[in-house]
């Protein structure tokens, strides 16, 4: 007997679910987008704290530091970019429920429960990832940028670096979803290893490719710069070994299930004889 928790429903009624689910994951971004937007120059002064502390560890002058625009319609895209990149952080739990809510019917009861826990999961890594950002790795690579600056003497002519909101806004939100997808991994594998696609040995035999791919993903998806650059593959390789151990842990719960599911066999028949 089939265990779904629906019936199975004609494609018509697949649609109509699929738009009632796409109307409230639609309408969860544009009232967080309104909410974000109205706070925008709030949440971007929020965002600019890390340069503070960049600006505090280079010994600069906090009250001479700035940012500026150099186009007229800058900083107020800037402050779109912003709501919208909020507006996706605060909705991310109301469209990650509907997604659930449009796939679970679909799935079998040991299914859902297994897929729930990672659900949970991942905006729990992602949003570790995207507090290393903000509280360690932006402040280090502003003051890399920053102790580049030099200052005027009768030989030299002196460089300041004068940061532009877009660009400033561009470096933190790369920086936030490299890490916040790289963060990603443990879950990812782990769904991997359930379905029986990947196995801990297989992980431990490209153990080295990883490690080079994971420098080679650092420098395409983060700023040109050895800090950031580096800041990325180490939590990328630490992340691979955490998915070894999350691998392992899945193969031998799915051992001892076997194992349980033979002895409870051996029993019935013993029973039964």
């Amino acid at each position: 007997m089939s265990d779904y928790q629906d019936k199975p429903q004609p494609l018509i009624e697949h649609l109509m679910e699929l738009r009632t689910r796409l109307m409230w994951s639609i309408g969860a971004f544009f009232v967080a987008f309104v909410v974000c937007f109205f706070f925008a120059k709030q949440l971007f002064n929020l965002l600019v704290i890390p340069y503070k502390w960049a600006v505090i560890w280079a010994g600069l002058d906090i009250a001479k530091s700035e940012l500026i625009y150099t186009a007229p319609q800058e900083f107020f895209f800037t402050q779109v970019k912003v709501a919208m990149f909020g507006a996706l952080v605060i909705a991310f739990p109301v469209i990650a429920s509907q997604i659930y809510k449009f796939v679970a019917p679909g799935l079998y009861k040991n299914e859902r429960s297994a897929f729930l826990p990672f659900l949970i999961a991942s905006p729990i890594l992602f949003l570790l990832g995207g507090a290393l950002v903000y509280f360690f790795f932006t402040p280090m690579v502003m003051w890399f940028f920053l102790a580049m600056q030099q200052a005027p003497t009768e030989g030299e002519v002196g460089i300041s670096l004068l940061p532009r909101v877009s660009e400033y806004l561009s470096l933190i939100m790369t920086l936030v979803l490299s890490f916040g997808l790289v963060f990603q991994l443990p879950v990812v594998t782990t769904l991997l290893a359930r379905v029986g696609l990947l196995t801990s040995d297989w992980l431990r035999e490209k153990r080295k490719y990883a490690i080079v791919i994971a420098f080679i993903a650092a420098a395409i998806l983060t700023p040109p710069d050895p800090m950031s650059q580096i800041g990325l593959a180490i939590p990328t390789i630490l992340l691979y070994e955490i998915s070894i151990y999350a691998a392992r842990l899945v193969e031998r719960k799915r051992k001892e299930d076997s194992e349980t599911e033979e002895s409870s066999s051996d029993v019935a028949e013993t029973e039964k004889a």
